[in-house]
């Protein structure tokens, strides 16, 4: 006979000491395979991805039919991120989004479509958000959507196009980035 016990006279301590080789495998490949690591101090910022900015905004231009802009941020903001979508509906189409690292280390994305406002605030949030105010940057009108403490969202609506500033950012960078949009004419297809 292999096992010495009958089987209903196992219990939890012949589990834990059965479980404990396969526990000690596991951390063994996880260790060789570095896919683990210890960080007593907490998690600490990796590298931000680089993201070639300018290319993609020079082929949405070219690709896509209505204004897109390429706003002059910051020196210490850095392009991490880039998209293009669809957004469905009567009034839906083509959505170009590029995403900054701000220097206070906080997102912010640049998103410019000809949807309408009421389809491409909840296409970005991901569901319904409620305008909480407004602001009045370089003589230009944005609704507020969101709360503080959330992700918040800037709409404005540029005549052929409607500009969506979202993120984490705090309200200054919200500024900086909407007052570039307005100052930056469109690209040329």
């Amino acid at each position: 006979m292999a096992n010495s016990k009958p089987r209903i006279l196992n219990n939890n301590r012949d589990m834990v000491w059965s479980l404990i080789p396969l526990v000690i495998a596991c951390l063994l490949i996880a260790g060789v395979a570095s896919q683990c690591s210890l960080s007593p101090g907490g998690p600490k910022q990796g590298p931000i991805p680089n993201f070639d900015v300018n290319s993609a905004l020079q082929y949405d231009a070219a690709e896509i039919g209505f204004p897109v802009r390429n706003p002059v941020v910051p020196e210490e903001w850095t392009p991490n991120s880039g998209s293009r979508a669809t957004i469905s509906g009567d009034s839906g189409g083509a959505a170009s989004t590029v995403g900054y690292i701000t220097g206070s280390g906080a997102y912010l994305q640049l998103t410019q479509t000809a949807a309408s406002e009421e389809l491409v605030v909840p296409f970005v949030a991901g569901e319904t958000v409620y305008a909480s105010g407004a602001q009045n940057v370089s003589g230009r009108d944005w609704v507020v959507y969101g709360e503080e403490g959330s992700r918040i969202y800037w709409v404005s609506d540029f005549g052929d196009v409607r500009i969506l500033l979202g993120g984490t950012a705090n309200t200054e960078e919200f500024t900086t980035l909407a007052a570039a949009v307005e100052a930056t004419e469109p690209l040329a297809p």
